[in-house]
């Protein structure tokens, strides 16, 4: 017998996952969480090498 393979989930609609985010963020507000506010430029990478290349002519 042949089976079909698993149907591809059609993603959300935006409106639906806008409302699940706002009642996330409002659940995680209640539970007591806060929000950062993070200045434009800081980067959450603090260790390792830096992975930017450099092309140089010689």
């Amino acid at each position: 017998m042949a089976t079909k393979a698993a149907a591809k989930r059609k993603p959300e609609p935006a409106f639906e996952t806008s409302q699940s985010l706002a009642a996330q963020m409002a659940a995680f507000l209640k539970a007591g969480g806060e929000v950062q506010q993070i200045p434009n430029g800081v980067s959450g990478q603090t260790q390792g090498p830096s992975r930017q290349i450099t092309i140089s002519k010689k």
